[in-house]
């Protein structure tokens, strides 16, 4: 069921909800969160789907803020409300509210917003681009216990990684560290079969890609080796090589789909590491709304290691150092001096 409403109000937004729910026959609410996506028109189709696929985990309450901003000084001053209620097999397992902030309203989503949240239930806010510099400062991001992210959006992933690290409050994460879980987890489980000394590690991935970025991070701030960042064709990572004292493991993944784990004295194994969906990186990040002291770690410490993001170098696009790697260049120019 879809009910459109024009130059409306919070108030008749919730009696709405009310009557469509009375009107399926499921006055109940089984809803366990509030979603806000923060996006504008261009991005609102990609961003509804992905969050109602993902309430079919999570069953939720989804408000989509688009902002409509007019270059007339006349519309800039008008301040309107129109929106849009989905019930029902339209809106996934919960509910969908997309609203439609016109003039001065654009300056006040929160007070839109706070009226239409489910009551006692967590609240996260999710911007699929333009994220502000500091989301828990942001009007509608100190209403969140949860505020997601995605680096990948940015024009510069690696400065948003930088502005991620300086504004890190607890409670944000990344789309971008989400689509690294699979990797983190096998990584994991092949150190733990073979209890070896590592001595370096490499990761291979397109350029300018914050998960490659990240995943370098945690390689370097929890295994405490270099670790050297390469640049492949794609898609997304590619591959992550650790050398040890008794040989190399290799986890390679060169079509997005299917990896392959090699380590010394064992026999290949093949290993789904599909690229997953937006859908699916949601649901992992709204399974937890604790800080995520992990992803905290890896951001501060690869930013702080190499003072502010590394700027690109056209003659050298092979190879870019990890901060681990780049502290072991310092010391090594140091003792040469």
């Amino acid at each position: 069921m879809k009910i459109d409403l024009t130059e409306t109000t919070s108030s008749k937004i919730n009696q709405a909800l009310v009557s469509a729910r009375r009107a399926l026959g499921t006055p109940a609410i089984g809803m366990v969160l509030t979603l806000v996506i923060v996006t504008d028109e261009e991005n609102a189709y990609d961003a509804l789907k992905s969050a109602g696929d993902a309430s079919r985990e999570h069953p939720s309450r989804i408000i989509a803020v688009i902002k409509r901003v007019s270059r007339s000084p006349r519309s800039r001053r008008d301040a309107r409300l129109d929106a849009e209620v989905r019930v029902g097999s339209d809106a996934g397992t919960g509910e969908t509210v997309v609203l439609r902030l016109h003039g001065e309203l654009v300056n006040h989503a929160q007070s839109v917003v706070l009226p239409l949240l489910l009551p006692d239930a967590p609240v996260v806010v999710w911007w699929p681009e333009d994220a502000p510099a500091d989301p828990a400062k942001d009007p509608l991001g100190a209403l969140a216990q949860r505020r997601i992210t995605d680096a990948y959006s940015a024009e510069d992933p690696a400065r948003e990684l930088a502005a991620r690290a300086d504004s890190y409050t607890p409670g944000d994460t990344d789309l971008a560290w989400a689509r690294i879980t699979p990797w983190r987890s096998m990584l994991a489980a092949a150190l733990d079969q073979q209890h070896v000394e590592l001595v370096s590690a490499t990761v291979e991935g397109e350029s300018e890609n914050p998960s490659c970025e990240l995943l370098a991070m945690w390689l370097a701030d929890r295994l405490g080796v270099p670790v050297e960042r390469t640049v492949s064709a794609g898609p997304g990572l590619t591959a992550v090589r650790m050398e040890t004292k008794n040989g190399v493991i290799v986890l390679d993944r060169p079509d997005g789909s299917l990896a392959t784990l090699s380590m010394q004295g064992q026999p290949d194994r093949a290993v789904a590491l599909k690229r997953r969906d937006t859908a699916e990186l949601l649901a992992e990040e709204l399974r937890r709304l604790d800080p995520d002291n992990t992803y905290e770690a890896t951001v501060k410490f690869g930013v702080a290691q190499l003072g502010g993001p590394a700027e690109p170098k056209p003659a050298e696009p092979a190879a870019a150092t990890t901060p681990a790697a780049a502290k072991k260049t310092a010391a090594k120019k140091a003792a040469s001096k």
